[in-house]
């Protein structure tokens, strides 16, 4: 039996940008309440740069 955490027993969240779920990461642990992006790309284009769906 491996030691750590299952993967499907993270924490997620859904990127206002992409609207892609991303999970928990461990350099996040700290800070997880303020992780609102799920990568640096998508928090330097914000929410304003969202293309519209037809």
């Amino acid at each position: 039996m491996p030691n750590g955490i299952v993967k499907a027993n993270l924490p997620s969240k859904i990127c206002p940008v992409c609207d892609r779920p991303f999970a928990w990461r461990k350099k996040w642990a700290r800070d997880w309440g303020n992780v609102v992006y799920c990568s640096d790309k998508c928090r330097r284009s914000g929410p304003e740069v969202r293309p519209s769906k037809p």
